[in-house]
């Protein structure tokens, strides 16, 4: 395994005022799911826009030097990701995204419908606040894997679940839903990413352990350091339906891999600023950050 080569140190007495706060919004979000403090929690996040890239069957995070041997995925970000990537070709790279910094690579299993695989339209990505400790960027070189690639049967829909946009009324569900016709409606893959961890190592041997979900706002004690909490959402050009299956076989085996590039300077001001600020960036307000 990898070593980061470094520990963070805790925060002062700035830092657990603002963990104090952040504890409120997130303790109120896990309650009753209503009232200013969870549309406050909601609202802390910076969010990256990516273009879809390319497809293959590579993965440099499972086969990593093996092109060819992983079921077929679709890229966004990063557009030299392949079974050879590595931290300095991915930083040498560019990029789909919106924000110009962000170089990292993000991929899911393709989507077929009929058996042919179907693009997504674009990726959006939600980086968010989950805990009440401050939020440390990922280290340069960080990979990590969200979901379960080998689910037969459905997945807890915090990691991952399929809706039709937040307008439709379409509530989220494992099993692929069909989607109503009208403005905004579109099948979309929900993919979210664990946001602690150990604080030294890069990967591990199933791509996970290193990483944890926190509990009620909190870090474990053995992956005690805070990071962004990403959500990866692909729109697909497709209403859904019982035709529509992931490459990496059937409904239920929602994925997502993630291989930090980000420019570490972008990044962390971005996490400062809006995370850790408890602003509400956006796409848009610290644009120019990241």
């Amino acid at each position: 395994m990898l070593n980061a080569g470094r520990r963070f140190v805790i925060a002062g007495a700035a830092g657990l005022a603002l963990a104090s706060l952040v504890g409120v919004v997130v303790a109120s979000a896990g309650s009753t799911g209503r009232g200013p403090a969870v549309r406050a929690a909601a609202r802390v996040n910076f969010v990256s826009v990516c273009r879809f890239s390319h497809r293959s069957t590579d993965d440099p995070i499972v086969y990593p030097d093996h092109p060819g041997l992983s079921h077929d995925h679709s890229f966004v970000g990063n557009t030299t990701t392949d079974a050879f990537s590595t931290l300095q070709s991915l930083l040498a790279g560019g990029t789909t995204c919106q924000r110009p910094n962000d170089t990292a690579g993000y991929w899911m299993p393709t989507l077929l419908v009929a058996g042919k695989p179907l693009a997504p339209l674009s990726a959006t990505i939600y980086y968010r606040r989950r805990t009440r400790a401050r939020v440390t960027p990922f280290p340069t070189g960080l990979k990590m894997i969200a979901g379960d690639a080998h689910a037969m049967s459905p997945q807890s829909q915090r990691i991952t679940f399929w809706n039709c946009g937040a307008e439709t009324g379409v509530p989220p569900s494992s099993a692929v839903p069909t989607c109503p016709t009208m403005r905004g409606s579109g099948l979309r893959l929900h993919v979210s990413f664990p946001s602690c961890w150990d604080g030294t190592n890069l990967d591990s041997a199933d791509h996970k352990s290193h990483m944890a979900y926190p509990e009620r706002g909190a870090c474990p004690a053995d992956h005690p350091v805070a990071v962004p909490a990403i959500s990866l959402i692909y729109r697909y050009p497709t209403a859904g339906g019982p035709d529509v299956e992931l490459a990496s076989m059937g409904q239920y085996s929602g994925h997502a891999d993630f291989f930090n590039a980000w420019n570490e300077r972008a990044l962390t001001r971005l996490v400062n600023r809006c995370l850790n600020g408890l602003r509400h960036c956006g796409r848009g307000n610290g644009a120019a950050l990241g």
